[in-house]
């Protein structure tokens, strides 16, 4: 049976998004909200989903575009098309940044992580493996701080986006460990005690 699919929408962008890949939602628009990339800026959209943040920014920058879930990369790229930015991006399936090596470097580098507190189980499905976070919720952004890190160019920043049900402190102290400083620059709070939040790093 095939798989089924729906639509999201972002000013003038039309999106498809299957139904084994994470839908936009509030996390997915703080970031395209906050999102101001450059002509000709090189920018990596990790854990690209249905590719919303790399299509957007393809209008102006040339996007690699992330994801371990091959849907995902397949909805990237038709949506790319759709949006008529396929030409400005390259899609990678691959576990965070293990599709490089450490020569590659980008200008920005976008990840809405998993960051919902989960219990540590059994395979996921695609779509759990987008907000599943483990059992404190850092158990990705963990392994992303310090790989981001040594892709960035001295000029460039990292706009990640997680909840403070995943210790934003944490975080913050990470990047401050890995040479950059960081700081949230955005929130939009939910409900059950919840605020996500946009943080963005760069080298001091």
């Amino acid at each position: 049976m095939p798989s089924q699919s729906k639509h999201a929408y972002f000013d003038d962008f039309m999106f498809v998004v299957d139904e084994n890949v994470y839908a936009p939602a509030e996390d997915s628009f703080l970031l395209a909200e906050n999102l101001d990339v450059q002509l000709g800026e090189r920018v990596l959209d990790m854990g690209a989903g249905c590719g919303i943040l790399g299509v957007i920014a393809a209008k102006k920058a040339c996007v690699v575009a992330v994801d371990i879930n091959p849907y995902a990369i397949r909805c990237t790229k038709e949506n790319a098309t759709v949006n008529n930015v396929r030409s400005k991006m390259t899609l990678m399936q691959g576990d965070l940044f293990t599709p490089f090596n450490e020569k590659v470097k980008f200008d920005v580098i976008l990840f809405n992580a998993p960051y919902l507190p989960t219990g540590e189980s059994e395979a996921d499905s695609w779509i759990g493996r987008a907000w599943k976070g483990g059992a404190s919720g850092r158990k990705i952004i963990d392994r992303f701080i310090p790989e981001a890190s040594k892709h960035l160019k001295p000029t460039g920043y990292i706009l990640l986006i997680q909840s403070t049900f995943a210790c934003v402190d944490t975080t913050l102290i990470q990047f401050k460990e890995c040479g950059l400083k960081a700081s949230v620059i955005a929130e939009s709070a939910l409900p059950f005690f919840e605020t996500i939040t946009l943080i963005k790093a760069e080298n001091f």
